[in-house]
């Protein structure tokens, strides 16, 4: 599978946002996530690390 999971960076912690993540699209009101059960999140955040190999995508705060 090619899903990652996201997670929004506090200091050194890593918070898990939403696991499974499908699509994420820049909006007006911050980061889209979408995952492959249609559960959906914006976040007012932007991508700090995509870590495809890992699955992960870190997110901080904007």
């Amino acid at each position: 599978m090619c899903e990652a999971s996201a997670y929004l960076c506090k200091g050194e912690v890593e918070e898990l946002v939403l696991q499974s993540v499908d699509r994420v699209e820049p909006t007006e009101d911050g980061l889209l996530l979408e995952n492959i059960f249609g559960q959906r999140k914006i976040l007012k955040a932007r991508i700090k690390k995509l870590a495809l190999v890992d699955h992960k995508i870190i997110l901080e705060q904007a």
